[in-house]
């Protein structure tokens, strides 16, 4: 007698009180159910004897083990009086009160009368036949506990050896063409006794074949035979789930849409494939805010609401668990529309609709047509301060024309040093760091997505294109004047003015406040030690305030292949992004600890610095 099995995966024994097990009644619902209680916040919790116990007078809980007999004798015991009922009625009795060994799925007597009154009917108007065959369809030529009913297993039943299928999932729950084991592994003499949900019938159909002859489905099937190819993998053997869209859910869908989505195969396989699981997932098993993967790659939400199922959080499924040879099917009342089958203005959210608006009313929406790929780079809302919305027109207009891409570019298929061509006929560099890709000065945050004709990119901030060099924007700035003296004295203002990809630290002339004229002498009395220190402010790569990660130390090279350690504290920061390189404003000197000669050792006194640590003041502002 399996006992433990009850404790382990379908109902919990109390403490002190021997074999009493908890029974979970969902909310909303007549459902009982032996469980792991793993949900008690939707359920009423009963307690009875855990299956194969019985109660004593006088004493606690359940301490006596209930005697064993035939599997007809049984369903007494799991107290299912119309399957007893129908047996004596019908030719059932003979065999399951006798010897043999079989396996009976018992649908409780909730179960035969939630049947429908109709179907019931034409079963006790026939006991001999209809009513024969149905029992029999319930009953296996062999005892399977469910530690023996593996997932996607199909079992011959006795009626014409017609499958049964049964699927055993992670959190326990066993079902049978979708009804639910609800009282498991009562053993018989002659057998075993799963005690189930609702009544089964025989399955005839594949999905494919369902769709095609299903009256509700008529606008899915016409959308399958477009990509024919998927239709007949649902034809084959497999396991699969199936939200069916119904004629009505097609026709809530606006018709432009629909011809466009038709129109296209690749955006007609992406729509259907969202609605397709490559699992059986009944809805008996599903838990609430359970996420699947569908076969287009992108994931849907399946939820429970009492006695109904939810999709991305919506009540929308109108009949459940149709059951077919090779899946199920849920019937629902809307289309699931993926990212892949939408263009890419419908890809953009709340977050970024002043973008969205800026771009309609300066007349950029004409480039956006479903049949052009493009890629927007779309800057959030909060990018769009007084000082830009206040912008003359013409020049807000070239720079959102420098956020539309002229052809489809992914997240991943972005990388260092990639050039984009914009709708303005500018070229944006990208930069990719560890844990931020930025496009110029503007760093994406989560939430690409991948429409059928481009995609969507979130910015932190608008792209703002560098106009000069290095050495034009600190001059022109005035707080570096020290620094491009100490530069020219070094011959290395070139390097401010050429292109190429660096970072320098530029220190202000606040920096140098420490500095005497003899410590100035000093400093510039060696001019290879005055290049080194100098050429120690410069960083090979960009590296822009997104690209450095806040609260740790980052290591960059110097140009000359020394390491740098930089921390961001970026609610203090400022940079400029120029031509050739990106600048950092710099409060202090920066000094290498292994320049030869006493130059280290004046210059460290001057500049109270202690190791390399560098403190980069950088939050974005441009």
């Amino acid at each position: 007698w399996p006992s433990s099995f009850f404790s382990s995966s379908f109902c919990t024994r109390l403490v002190g009180r021997p074999n009493v097990c908890a029974l979970q009644q969902v909310m909303g619902t007549k459902k009982k159910y032996f469980s792991t209680l793993l949900r008690l916040s939707d359920l009423v919790v009963l307690y009875e004897c855990c299956p194969g116990y019985m109660k004593l007078e006088g004493m606690l809980g359940c301490p006596a083990v209930a005697p064993i007999d035939t599997v007809y004798k049984t369903l007494d015991l799991v107290k299912a009086d119309i399957t007893k009922q129908y047996s004596d009625i019908s030719r059932i009795k003979e065999e399951i009160d006798g010897s043999g060994t079989y396996t009976m799925f018992v649908p409780s007597d909730d179960a035969w009368n939630q049947l429908d009154g109709t179907a019931r009917k034409a079963l006790e108007s026939n006991v001999n036949n209809e009513l024969y065959k149905t029992l029999h369809y319930h009953m296996v030529n062999k005892r399977l506990l469910t530690k023996d009913l593996k997932n996607d297993m199909t079992l011959e039943s006795i009626y014409n050896n017609l499958g049964l299928y049964i699927n055993h999932y992670s959190n326990g729950i066993v079902t049978v063409n979708c009804a639910r084991i609800i009282n498991a592994n009562q053993m018989a003499t002659n057998g075993v006794v799963h005690v189930i949900d609702r009544v089964v019938s025989a399955v005839g159909n594949t999905i494919k074949e369902l769709i095609n002859n299903h009256e509700e489905l008529g606008s899915l099937s016409a959308a399958f035979n477009v990509e024919s190819s998927l239709l007949e993998k649902l034809g084959e053997p497999g396991h699969y789930t199936l939200f069916a869209p119904t004629n009505e859910a097609f026709d809530k869908v606006d018709r432009e849409v629909i011809e466009r989505v038709l129109g296209d195969k690749n955006v007609v396989q992406a729509l259907l494939k969202y609605h397709l699981l490559s699992s059986v997932q009944c809805s008996e098993a599903i838990m609430a805010g359970s996420v699947y993967e569908t076969m287009e790659g992108s994931t849907i939400e399946i939820g429970c609401d009492g006695d109904s199922l939810t999709v991305n959080g919506i009540k929308m499924v109108l009949k459940k668990d149709i059951v077919t040879k090779n899946g199920v099917i849920h019937l629902i009342d809307q289309v699931l529309m993926p990212d892949s089958a939408k263009q890419v203005t419908e890809l953009i959210g709340g977050s970024q609709s002043t973008f969205s608006d800026m771009v309609y009313e300066l007349g950029l929406s004409a480039a956006m047509r479903p049949e052009t790929q493009y890629t927007l780079l779309a800057p959030l809302n909060g990018a769009f301060n007084e000082e830009v919305m206040s912008m003359d027109q013409r020049l807000l207009k070239i720079i959102l024309e420098n956020h539309i891409l002229k052809l489809k570019v992914t997240l991943s298929e972005l990388y260092n040093g990639q050039l984009l061509e914009t709708l303005g006929g500018k070229f944006l560099r990208v930069f990719v760091y560890r844990t931020a890709v930025c496009i110029e000065n503007a760093c994406m945050v989560r939430g690409s997505k991948e429409g059928s004709n481009g995609a969507l990119h979130l910015l932190t901030s608008l792209i703002k294109l560098p106009t000069t060099t290095v050495y034009e924007m600190l001059e022109a700035d005035g707080r570096f004047t020290v620094f491009l003296s100490l530069m020219e004295m070094a011959g290395l203002t070139d390097l401010l003015r050429q292109e190429g990809g660096y970072t320098v630290f530029a220190p202000t002339d606040d920096a140098f406040d420490g500095l005497t004229e003899e410590d100035l002498t000093l400093l510039t009395s060696d001019m290879n030690a005055l290049r080194t220190i100098l050429l120690y402010h410069f960083s090979n790569g960009v590296f822009i305030n997104g690209g450095l990660e806040g609260g740790v130390t980052n290591l960059l090279k110097t140009i000359q292949g020394n390491n740098l350690q930089v921390m961001s504290v970026r609610a203090f920061s400022s940079a400029f992004i120029t031509r050739p390189l990106i600048t950092h404003i710099q409060t202090h000197i920066l000094y290498i600890q292994n320049i030869l000669g006493h130059h280290v050792a004046v210059l460290f006194s001057i500049s109270q610095l202690s190791s390399k640590l560098v403190t980069v003041r950088s939050a974005s502002t441009f």
